[in-house]
């Protein structure tokens, strides 16, 4: 549940950013509780970075207030807010060691000798590093660098902390590794995350709440359960994992189920309660690859299903599973996750053969056609 103003530790009121004629950001706001590890997801150019940047006080809103704990630091330069930001890029001064770079900002405001020993000794071992203090950036791996740069700003213990897609410029095996680091030391410290990421796995594994964006709106926020079983918009649907939506018209409400016809005269039921305000128009009906089952044509299908009939036109095995993807009678293309369970070849229902697929009411979700 999101935060109110007074119990959030970050909150954007009608916050709209400008460049010329560009809208970045549209009359955004947004409350974020303390302690938690909260991201921006969406696509290049949806504004997502901006507002991390106005939050850390790199861009000014053109119109709105931001607040960090209660205080309105729209008009604050980023040295006087109680953030600090972790770039892609590490920034890390290459003729200093390690130690002296998590020191730097606390050396600055010339903080005593020994506490400066203290907290950067804490730092480094948070993220691991202790037994590297004394080298360069330049004997670093890009995941050490990377990690070097999150503990310089930890180091000055504040009040949040903004990640503008510090993983980027990792490959996936390391970046896979840090993701789970990162929400590690996010539960250690207990302090605020804020993560900008156009990657919704690593949303996902690490975030408590997941904001999309798009053309400078969120589109929906919420758990990353939440989001992916329940999309409340065919972007969101999309962007989120792949999602099957196929066009259907709301035809009757009864006992709590809906049903829906789609234009080739399939019957489709999902509870009322997972339509949300629909009304009686055109929908778009949604299930997620892996909660379909495939059966042959003819076959028995589980009583109360879900079902839609068509064609196998691509079998791909891909060892943990089996990619199908099915042309349906009215010529949509779905995508089908079976487990590899059995070592299954994809032959067993190739290319060409008829097929049921069947999923539950209750794995259905209906956004609007638009």
């Amino acid at each position: 549940m999101a935060a109110t103003q007074a119990e959030a530790d970050i909150h954007l009121e009608g916050v709209t950013k400008r460049f010329a004629d560009m809208k970045a950001v549209d009359d955004l706001t947004l409350s974020i509780p303390r302690g938690n590890f909260f991201a921006m997801l969406g696509p290049s150019g949806c504004g997502k970075t901006t507002t991390l940047r106005m939050i850390g006080g790199f861009e000014n809103p053109t119109e709105g207030r931001v607040f960090l704990g209660g205080a309105d630091v729209t008009e604050a330069p980023p040295y006087k807010r109680d953030v600090n930001t972790v770039f892609q890029s590490y920034a890390l001064f290459p003729h200093l060691t390690v130690e002296k770079n998590v020191a730097f900002g606390l050396e600055r405001k010339k903080v005593s000798k020994d506490e400066v020993r203290k907290r950067v000794g804490d730092a480094l071992e948070l993220v691991q590093l202790a037994h590297l203090s004394k080298r360069k950036p330049g004997q670093l791996s890009g995941g050490q660098a990377q990690r070097v740069a999150l503990a310089r700003a930890l180091v000055n213990r504040p009040r949040a902390l903004l990640l503008d897609e510090p993983l980027g410029a990792l490959d996936l095996r390391l970046r896979k590794q840090l993701q789970i680091e990162l929400k590690r030391i996010q539960q250690d410290i207990g302090i605020t995350f804020v993560h900008v990421t156009h990657d919704q796995e690593e949303a996902m594994t690490m975030a408590d709440e997941i904001a999309v964006m798009n053309v400078g709106k969120i589109e929906q926020a919420g758990s990353a359960t939440d989001l992916y079983e329940r999309p409340k918009t065919a972007f969101v649907a999309n962007f989120l994992g792949i999602s099957n939506l196929v066009d259907a018209q709301v035809r009757a409400v009864n006992n709590g189920h809906t049903r829906l016809e789609t234009h080739d005269g399939a019957d489709l039921n999902v509870p009322t309660e997972r339509c949300g305000p629909h009304g009686t128009h055109e929908v778009r009906v949604g299930v997620r690859p892996e909660k379909i089952r495939l059966f042959p044509e003819g076959d028995a299908v589980p009583d109360g299903s879900n079902i839609l009939r068509g064609k196998v036109v691509v079998a791909a095995f891909l060892g943990v599973s089996i990619q199908y993807i099915i042309r349906t009678a009215g010529g949509e293309e779905l995508n089908v996750f079976t487990q590899n369970t059995e070592g299954a070849e994809p032959d067993s229902l190739g290319v060409g053969r008829d097929v049921q697929l069947a999923w539950s009411p209750e794995h259905t979700f209906v956004v609007d056609r638009d």
